[in-house]
């Protein structure tokens, strides 16, 4: 079966004042469709850059880049954006929540870029919160939620427009532990139970162990994939 993320031979390189620094490798990384991704090593390793790179954020040095049926790294600048917020949801560590807005509008926030009428985005949004369990909370403004309440606004957020990949950078990193299982536990079926495919950075190996798959990166290069023991 063709995997859904394919990359092939990607490497990227920085060059700056003080000379070129590689931080990815000739990476090679196939992703089956639905598969949740943990992605963990040293600060340094390139996890991020890997993510940005497979969000479309940016662009390999060398090297192909396959998400569904689209190569990505041959769209110009207007196509891989416009790509980028049709197939792609973006999870952070820090929620970058509106402050001012309630939880639904800011779930709708994606969609005020598309010709969709308001009360389509006003439908989609309450089923992205009740699919994170948040229905009744629809009113609340980040500051009168939790922790883990408001991460679960930006995944309802991310999900909103129904991409087909979820990248998530560290989001469990500024939670504490139940906060953090019960937003993996969503991840796990977003993925599971909806068909998204999750790539998840984290430095955290309880996080990691949601994941069906895990990787680690280590001076721009993958390492053997490991499977959860339990």
């Amino acid at each position: 079966m063709e995997s859904f993320i394919d990359l092939a031979g990607v490497t990227k390189i920085y060059k700056g004042q003080a000379g070129s620094v590689t931080v990815l490798e000739a990476l090679d990384l196939q992703i089956e469709k639905g598969e949740f991704v943990a992605m963990m090593g040293p600060s340094g390793s390139g996890k991020t850059t890997l993510l940005n790179i497979l969000g479309g954020l940016d662009r390999p040095t060398g090297g192909t880049v396959r998400v569904g049926e689209q190569q990505i790294d041959a769209l110009s600048s207007s196509e891989l954006s416009r790509w980028r917020s049709q197939n792609v949801g973006f999870i952070f560590q820090f929620y970058n929540l509106m402050p001012v807005l309630t939880a639904l509008q800011n779930v709708q926030l994606p969609l005020l870029l598309t010709r969709m009428k308001a009360s389509e985005r006003m439908r989609r949004a309450q089923i992205a919160l009740d699919l994170v369990g948040l229905a009744e909370r629809s009113k609340h403004r980040p500051a009168e939620l939790s922790g883990g309440q408001q991460q679960r606004v930006a995944i309802a957020r991310a999900i909103v427009a129904d991409p087909q990949l979820l990248i998530c950078d560290e989001p469990t990193g500024d939670l504490d532990r139940q906060s953090a299982s019960d937003v993996l536990a969503l991840l796990q079926s977003l993925s599971r139970d909806h068909g998204k495919t999750i790539v998840m950075v984290t430095h955290d190996a309880k996080a990691a162990e949601y994941a069906a798959t895990t990787h680690h990166l280590e001076k721009g290069r993958l390492l053997e994939a490991s499977a959860p023991t339990a």
